[in-house]
């Protein structure tokens, strides 16, 4: 088998990673399109004994390091803002983060990829999630046609400490509550059934005004295609409550607008 055929699975998550690590899609492709030329020139090369998947996101993070150097050295002094601590918290723990909760990798797998111990990560797992999860509350519209899965949903992110300020079934019914409630940040399913669609009712919500929205499908494939636009940031169903909480601090930390609504 080729290398691109080994890798081609794994290339759709890697844009999800390097989108919500960098909180830009340009940005976040520029990193992947670096990994993926050093691989083909031969700067860089698969570990023998490592699943491809594993050793994709570690020449990935590799390649990614000096920027993601770079970035946090942009931040200013901690101070004792909000703001000042957000942007003090390095993003190898925001890498962290990511790499357990979101793409699924064991600790291992995660302190493989950073080049650190499984304990390590462990703590800058934690001492990310904490600072996240205390500095960027917010006001949450969740749009989804199922009403369990919309209850656990509100129940999840109001014991994240943010407000669930409306539940949306249909398309319209999302639109009016979003311009009536002004939410910092909305999690969305693409498919509400005969209520319509999900994208076009954050299409509609995002002509009016600046938020993070997070998508949740049972078919992430469908919108993880490679071209534009995708999704920032997008949870697949079933979903896990480690997952929402640690996409829900990513989207907001990269949404300065979405923190001043809160």
């Amino acid at each position: 088998m080729s290398m691109s055929q080994t890798l081609a699975p794994h290339l759709p998550y890697l844009r999800r990673y390097a989108r919500a690590l960098r909180g830009s899609q340009s940005s976040g492709y520029a990193h992947v399109r670096a990994a993926l030329t050093a691989l083909l020139a031969g700067d860089q090369s698969l570990i023998e004994g490592v699943p491809p998947r594993v050793g994709l996101y570690r020449i990935f993070h590799a390649i990614w390091q000096s920027g993601a150097e770079h970035f946090d050295n942009e931040a200013p002094a901690a101070s004792h803002s909000p703001e000042g601590r957000l942007k003090s918290l390095s993003a190898t723990k925001r890498a962290a983060l990511l790499l357990t909760a979101v793409e699924a990798f064991s600790l291992e797998e995660a302190a493989f990829i950073v080049d650190e111990t499984p304990e390590e990560v462990e703590a800058a797992i934690l001492g990310a999630q904490k600072t996240i999860d205390s500095q960027l509350a917010s006001r949450v519209l969740i749009i989804e046609d199922e009403p369990i899965i919309a209850l656990d949903l509100e129940n999840l992110v109001t014991e994240l400490g943010h407000k669930v300020v409306a539940v949306a079934a249909t398309k319209d019914d999302a639109v009016a509550k979003a311009k009536s409630e002004r939410p910092g940040l909305v999690l969305a399913d693409i498919n509400l059934g005969e209520g319509g669609s999900g994208i076009d009712a954050v299409s509609e919500i995002l002509a009016s005004f600046d938020i993070p929205v997070i998508f949740i499908t049972a078919y992430p494939e469908k919108l993880l295609t490679g071209e534009r636009p995708e999704p920032t940031y997008l949870i697949a169903k079933p979903f896990l409550p480690e997952t929402v909480q640690a996409t829900v601090g990513q989207a907001l930390f990269f949404h300065p607008v979405a923190r001043e609504a809160a």
